[in-house]
């Protein structure tokens, strides 16, 4: 692991941070379950610091009351988020714009710090965000399983059997392996305390940054697995909605966080390179099928094979006919062709020869 610093916060809580990589800056706003100590070794965010730490300079840090801050941290609410988030940064001395990474409850405080910051964030990636928590969702069910959840942490954060803890890591990777899972599972228990796990819940339940989303003036990208049982993809396209001119992917996973073995995990990562402008060290292939494209540029393809006009294309998948140019463009690009025609005959003889 890298060196961990520490910068003290306004009502003088210390935070723990680290950074890797060089490059293009990308800081990622504190989400829970992490530990600076022990990421770069999980099975469940090992490849997130692989692959953030070999293609940005990244910056991630430990929210107060977990992982190596402090745990006796005070307020453990939104409004302190955005200022430590603003605390590190500072004192990382990014003296360039930056992309801002926002993961689950972590999306709401990237959305804060980029209306408050405008300047300072060249790029806004939220994955597995929501703009509105559980306690104050309109669902019904949503709001009824949150305050379960609560309740289960409450009375078993802290017990020695793992069954409680359990529960909770099996929502955030349902396809988890044994071992993701007893990890996970360990990863709760290490990372913070039952109070403040259950103050963190009550917290992220009561996250409501809606009034903030047409507000958002810097270029977003909005990733959410169709499957997510901690945020539902409702609020996926919620944020993708409001936000202006924010564009959005759909991954085809059941995880909270993506795990390494799923093919939504390599999407999300073409995904971000793409729209962070930042290339893979060199062009990747797949010895079957050439070029690896991003979910949108396979979806696009497929549609130019049916024979679909640039004007179809752009009205079946949601976005702007010069969207769908800039995506056929780049995947011009990496298949190596010119044009329309030639991209269809590619394609067509790559599937006779297989």
């Amino acid at each position: 692991m890298k060196q961990v610093h520490y910068v003290e916060t306004g009502d003088h809580v210390q935070l723990a941070w680290a950074e890797t990589g060089r490059g293009t800056p990308l800081v990622k706003a504190a989400t829970w379950l992490t530990h600076l100590q022990y990421d770069s070794e999980s099975p469940v965010w090992a490849h997130w610091v692989r692959f953030l730490g070999g293609h940005y300079r990244y910056l991630r840090y430990d929210e107060r009351g977990c992982g190596m801050s402090d745990w006796k941290a005070g307020d453990l609410t939104l409004p302190r988020w955005v200022e430590d988030l603003e605390a590190v940064v500072d004192a990382a001395g990014i003296d360039r714009p930056f992309a801002l990474l926002g993961i689950s409850q972590g999306a709401a405080t990237a959305i804060r710090y980029a209306v408050r910051h405008p300047r300072r964030v060249s790029h806004l990636v939220l994955y597995g965000g929501y703009a509105v928590g559980g306690l104050r969702s309109d669902d019904p069910e949503r709001a009824a399983m949150f305050r379960a959840v609560m309740e289960v942490v409450g009375l078993g954060w802290g017990s020695d059997n793992p069954a409680f803890r359990r529960l909770f890591a099996e929502r955030f990777a349902p396809e988890g392996t044994a071992a993701q899972l007893a990890w996970f599972n360990e990863l709760c228990r290490q990372t913070t305390s039952p109070a403040n796990a259950v103050a963190l819940l009550q917290a992220r339940g009561n996250v409501d940054v809606s009034d903030q989303l047409e507000q958002v003036r810097v270029p977003t990208l909005v990733l959410h697995a169709n499957r997510d049982q901690i945020a539902p993809l409702a609020q996926g396209r919620l944020l993708a909605s409001r936000i202006p001119g924010a564009r959005f992917v759909q991954l085809d996973s059941s995880n909270h966080v993506l795990l390494e073995h799923e093919p939504a995990w390599r999407d999300f990562q073409d995904e971000v390179l793409a729209f962070t402008g930042v290339a893979w060290p060199e062009a990747r292939m797949d010895p079957q099928r050439g070029p690896v494209l991003t979910a949108r540029e396979r979806e696009a393809l497929a549609l130019l094979c049916a024979g679909r006009s640039n004007a179809q294309i752009g009205w079946e998948l949601g976005i702007a006919e010069k969207t769908v140019r800039n995506h056929l463009s780049g995947l011009y690009r990496k298949l190596g062709v010119r044009s329309r025609a030639e991209a269809i005959v590619q394609v067509v003889g790559r599937r006779e020869a297989n």
